[in-house]
This record gives C-alpha cells, sequence and structure tokens, in this order.
C-alpha cells in the first residue's frame, strides 16, 4: 500500500462486511471453532480460572493471546501513564508544590477543575472524529501531544501555566476511555470482556498505588537533581515514559473487526474476528452522524447507563485521604505518599475479584451492587466523622472495595447494547462529559481545601449520591428487561438477547439455528399470548 493509499484508508476506512452462512464458517475456521476432542491438562485448566484463553484450542488460544499482547498491553500502558500523571497533581502538591510556587487556598481544586473543563470540551466530539479517524491513527497522536504538555508542567513558575497546560491535558485525555471501551467492547466476548476491562481498570489503581511509591522514590533520590525540585521530576519522567508508549499505539491498535488493517494477524484471524462477534449478535460499526447522536437521547439507554456511572463518577473521596495523613502531624512526606497505596491495592484485589465473579455466574449487576454497598458504607463512616481512629482510617479504604463498579457497568452495556457500537462508545463519553462537568465546581463546593481534611456536607452529600448510584443499577435491570420484553428479543447461548434475525450458532448446523429459532420465538409468542389473556381476564 502507497502512503497516499494509507493515509486516504486513514479517514472513513471502508467497512469489510462477510457474508458467511453456518456451513461456510465451520469449514473455513474449523481450526479455531472445532475443539472436538480437546482437552486442556489440569495445568492449563487451573489457569483457566484466572484468564479464560488458557482453556481454548491451540489455535484459538494463540489468536486471543495476539490480542492480549498488543490490544491490552497499549490499553494498559496508556491508562497508567495518564492515571499516574492525574495522581502526581495531588501528591506533588503536599510534596513541595504548595511551597515552591507559593500556593493557597483552591489551587490544588482549580487544577482539577481546568482539567476537566478540558475533558468535558474534547470528550463527544471525539467520539465523532474516531468514527471518521481510525483510532489507530488518533489515539496516538492524542498521546504525543498529551505527553510533550505534562513534561511543560516541570518548567511552571506559578499556578497560571499549570492551569493552561492541565486544560490541554485534559482535551488531549479526553479521547482514551470511551475508545478504549468501544474497542475492546469491540473485540473481545462475553466470558472475556468483563475481566479484560477490570484489568484494565487496573491499570489505574496500579498507577495511583505506584504514584505514592514513585514520589516517595523521586523526592528520596532526585530532589535537588541539576537544580531541579523532586515533584518536577516527576512530570518529567512522565512525559519521558509517555512517549514510546504513544509510538507503540501506532502499531497495536487494531481500529475494529471490520476495518482493522494491523499486521500482526493474519487475514483469517481478520475474518474470524468479524464472524466471532458476529454470532453473539453484536453489529459492526456505522456512520455516526448528528441526528443518530441526537436519537441516543431518545431512549433509555444512554440515562440508565450514566445514572450509576456518573454517581460513582461524583462520589470517590479517596483523593483526599492523603490530606487527612498530612493533618495529623505524625507523618513524613514519603509516609504520606505511601500509605494511601494500600487502599489500590486494595483496588487492584477487588476489581478482579468481581470480575471473575460476574463471569461465573453470567450477572454484572449483583456483584455491582456490592461495589456501590462499600462506596456508600465508607462515605457514610466519613459523613458521620467522630469515629475511632481505626474506623477511620479503614473508611476511607473501603471506597476503594466498590472500585470495580466502572468495570462492570461498562461490560454490562457493552452486553447489553451489542447492537449499536456507536452508542457504546458515547456512553461513557456523555457520562464523563456530565461527570466532569460536576466534578469541575462540586469538590470546590462540598471540599474548599481550607477545610481540610473536615468536610463538614462533602461526606453527607457522597453518601447520598452513592445510595442514589445503587438505585440506579436496579432501573437499568428493569430498563433493559422491559426492552428485551417489548421489542421480542430472544437469548442466544451467551445469554445476550438478540434479535430472531440475529441468533447465530457457529458450532452447529444452519437447520439446527433455525429450528432453535422458530422455537424461541414460538415460546415468546405463546408468552405474549398468556399476558394478553391474564389482562383481559382482569378486564
Amino acid at each position: 500500500m502507497g502512503i497516499l493509499a494509507w493515509i486516504k484508508d486513514s479517514v472513513n476506512p471502508a467497512p469489510r462486511e462477510l457474508k458467511y452462512t453456518n456451513d461456510e464458517v465451520q469449514q473455513k475456521f474449523c481450526v479455531f471453532l472445532d475443539d472436538q476432542g480437546y482437552q486442556p491438562n489440569v495445568f492449563r485448566r487451573f489457569l483457566a480460572q484466572f484468564w479464560d484463553s488458557f482453556a481454548k484450542p491451540p489455535r484459538y488460544r494463540w489468536y486471543l493471546h495476539k490480542l492480549d499482547a498488543n490490544v491490552m498491553f497499549y490499553f494498559l500502558l496508556s491508562f497508567f501513564i495518564k492515571t499516574l500523571d492525574n495522581t502526581n497533581i495531588s501528591n506533588a502538591y503536599v510534596s513541595g508544590m504548595q511551597h515552591d510556587l507559593a500556593l493557597d487556598g483552591q489551587q490544588r481544586n482549580l487544577f482539577n477543575t481546568v482539567f476537566y473543563i478540558g475533558y468535558i470540551l474534547g470528550s463527544i466530539p471525539s467520539q465523532f472524529l474516531i468514527n471518521k479517524i481510525r483510532p489507530s491513527i488518533w489515539l496516538p497522536c492524542c498521546e504525543i501531544a498529551w505527553s510533550v504538555l505534562v513534561m511543560c508542567i516541570a518548567t511552571a513558575q506559578s499556578a497560571t501555566p499549570i492551569y493552561v497546560l492541565r486544560f490541554f491535558i485534559g482535551l488531549c485525555e479526553s479521547t482514551t476511555y470511551p475508545a478504549t471501551a468501544m474497542i475492546l467492547g469491540s473485540w473481545y466476548r462475553p466470558e472475556e470482556l468483563a475481566k479484560r476491562m477490570s484489568v484494565y481498570d487496573l491499570a489505574s489503581a496500579l498507577a495511583s498505588m505506584c504514584s505514592g511509591f514513585i514520589q516517595a522514590g523521586v523526592y528520596t533520590s532526585m530532589n535537588g537533581l541539576a537544580g531541579i525540585a523532586g515533584w518536577r521530576w516527576l512530570f518529567i519522567v512522565d512525559g519521558i515514559i509517555g512517549l514510546p508508549i504513544c509510538f507503540l499505539g501506532f502499531y497495536s491498535i487494531p481500529d475494529f473487526p471490520n476495518t482493522t488493517r494491523v499486521t500482526w494477524l493474519t487475514p483469517l484471524e481478520k475474518d474470524f474476528s468479524v464472524v466471532r462477534m458476529a454470532e453473539l449478535g453484536q453489529k459492526s460499526t456505522r456512520k455516526l452522524t448528528f441526528r443518530r447522536f441526537l436519537s441516543f437521547f431518545k431512549s433509555w439507554r444512554i440515562y440508565a447507563f450514566n445514572w450509576p456511572y456518573i454517581l460513582f463518577n461524583v462520589s470517590a473521596t479517596y483523593s483526599y485521604f492523603n490530606l487527612w495523613l498530612q493533618s495529623l502531624h505524625i507523618y513524613s512526606v514519603q509516609q504520606i505518599n505511601l500509605i494511601p497505596t494500600a487502599g489500590y491495592g486494595m483496588a487492584i484485589f477487588t476489581c478482579y475479584l468481581s470480575a471473575n465473579i460476574s463471569d461465573r455466574i453470567g450477572l454484572r449487576w449483583p456483584m455491582l451492587l456490592v461495589a456501590v454497598f462499600f462506596n456508600f458504607f465508607g462515605n457514610l463512616l466519613l459523613a458521620i466523622w467522630n469515629i475511632p481512629f481505626g474506623l477511620k482510617y479503614a473508611a476511607f479504604f473501603f471506597p476503594e472495595i466498590g472500585y470495580p463498579v466502572w468495570a462492570l457497568i461498562l461490560t454490562w452495556a457493552s452486553e447489553s447494547f451489542q447492537d449499536d457500537a456507536e452508542l457504546r462508545g458515547m456512553l461513557s463519553a456523555v457520562g464523563n462529559t456530565v461527570s466532569y462537568s460536576i466534578s469541575a465546581w462540586l469538590p470546590l463546593l462540598a471540599f474548599p481545601t481550607p477545610m481540610a481534611p473536615h468536610y463538614v456536607w462533602g461526606y453527607h452529600l457522597m453518601c447520598g449520591l452513592s445510595f442514589l448510584s445503587g438505585i440506579g443499577v436496579l432501573f437499568f435491570i428493569v430498563m433493559e428487561k422491559r426492552e428485551k420484553r417489548m421489542l421480542g428479543r430472544i437469548v442466544n447461548k451467551y445469554g445476550l438477547a438478540v434479535d430472531p434475525d440475529d441468533l447465530k450458532d457457529f458450532t452447529v448446523p444452519e437447520s439446527v439455528v433455525d429450528l432453535v429459532r422458530e422455537e424461541k420465538v414460538g415460546d415468546i409468542e405463546a408468552e405474549k399470548g398468556k399476558r394478553v389473556e391474564v389482562s383481559v381476564m382482569a378486564v
């Protein structure tokens, strides 16, 4: 492919639609689908308890490992470095930035506020751009700009340039999370997605945990090196780490199954990527117009998803833990940075555990409610405030047990709304826009820095929002079941509701699929008849 053709194919890429019958798929992709006679050994069955691909047949396993080694590895690194920077703003503030730049009052919150403004302005437009420009081009370009801007913070001599830089950092970062959720949901199946979304979110918790260790290490070993303060070195290191990740993205990001052009998948694997997602009933990407974007707001879907998603986002309080530790005057700067890492370690464990359990039971909402409960309980204890010292310590940690909510609700939405790829990408974009719109001003009122660490009504408010997020999860359950009933959808072998015409099973002959479809449609019609009969009798 020439350079001009490559550039032309990077904008508005032509989708590749495959027209295979069930029988043709069985013949063409038997190396992936036919696992008859294959029995994983005891060791592989043990590993499969933690990572599903280990129990797959060899060619299928190799295919998933290639996806993980490229797609997951890049997104993990990308999310890790971005979260590291966001966490480091708080750590840098208590590690010398406040003194060096003569900061007081609300600057710490304002650094986050201007970041949120940039994020808000970029989230939704970036989803339109991803529909026009390949993610494998757009995302790495945003990464490059982001890395340069982060390093520039190290040169700041006052709060003003940091405000400007944080705004553009938020603008560049706004595309990452929604695009990642959309891409992962387009490549991984239900039994694969929750664990991978949880591992992706683990990168955020891991970065938050590492930030304390890195800040402590930089403060101890690099503070004053070349006449540069330790907190400045931290942003320099962030940017230096980020640049190689940017260039990895050009190679690793696969776009979508029906538009991919990556070299690390064979032509057969590219075709298989399309048909294995089609078996779920998942629709391929389509053109996103402004009219279609507006139609999203006429459906219950965007509201049911964003109700719990937004409220859980704005009710996070763990970033105020280090201010409480600082107020005790019994810990060093290094200890203030290191102690909160225990909560992030707890988040890593509970995030993966919740995803694994939800995969096993085939439901997302039970573990979501568990996560919401711990967030509510932690904020409730902090709202009371006058509690034993040890219990207050635990209260700051409890919300981190609720960390899995993002991975679980994104997986749930990907399964429930698999008929609309653009909607799946727009869900978190809209959610983040609203969340950050609220977060841009709410901390200034609920958690004013001069009142640290005891925020009189801030924790009461977060407690109420956590409770309402649990109600939002229940609303999602009700509306999902209602839509399935009203549209006459049937449940496939993966437990997903699909239109009857989209029922597929590439492991059996097509004639068998037709019989199953007729049987399921007949069951639906019979159920409708019973409901009509009951309603007539009631009248």
